[in-house]
């Protein structure tokens, strides 16, 4: 598919939409033994718009959309979050003047590890809505350039394998994903993942 050919941000984000009024989608079937994880690529310059059809999307009556529930996680969000909860967010500027800015990297990823951030994302779904039900539950993720590189996306999805295997999670990824490796920003070996599908 050339430039000419490709699909507005608006009507990817259609795509996504369809998606979610879809009950084949939300109940996982179709995929053989693969797990229900989904890519939404997209232009990292284009983030601003991306974040502003999001929150569209989810502003929509979910009845809408799908017939179960409709959850979203920012990665960035959810590590500050994990900064606030050991009351950190004060003492990070002083660290890093201190210690600098790698080693101020090293503590950040120790605090929010791929298995921590998928462990609070658990947390946070089972405090809403229970356990994640296959045919009523969707997880959409973004925040992943932001979180870069605090934490990368194919260890996020590892992680989340065990986890939410079960429900159509989408991954909105500021790059460029070809079924096997993840691209950040389009130039960064961002990790290979071959388990989930390009949503587009």
């Amino acid at each position: 598919m050339n430039a000419i050919d490709s699909p507005t941000l608006t009507q990817s984000f259609e795509v996504i939409r369809s998606k979610l009024r879809d009950p084949e989608f939300l109940a996982c079937h179709g995929l053989g033994n693969e797990v229900p994880f989904h890519v939404f690529p997209y232009d990292a310059g284009s983030e601003l718009e991306v974040r502003a059809l999001l929150r569209d999307l989810l502003s929509e009556d979910p009845a809408g959309l799908a017939p179960g529930r409709i959850t979203h996680i920012d990665l960035w969000e959810l590590i500050c979050d994990l900064c606030e909860q050991r009351g950190l967010m004060e003492k990070l500027p002083a660290f890093e003047r201190k210690r600098g800015s790698d080693a101020l990297l090293v503590r950040l990823q120790t605090i929010a590890s791929p298995a921590k951030l998928v462990e609070h994302m658990r947390e946070r779904f089972a405090a809403a809505h229970g356990d994640p039900q296959p045919g009523r539950d969707v997880l959409l993720i973004s925040g992943v350039g932001r979180a870069y590189p605090i934490t990368r996306a194919h260890q996020i999805l590892e992680c989340a394998q065990p986890i939410f295997s079960h429900i159509p999670v989408v991954l909105f990824y500021p790059g460029v994903y070809d079924g096997q490796t993840l691209r950040l920003f389009g130039s960064i070996n961002d990790g290979n993942y071959y388990r989930a599908f390009n949503i587009l």
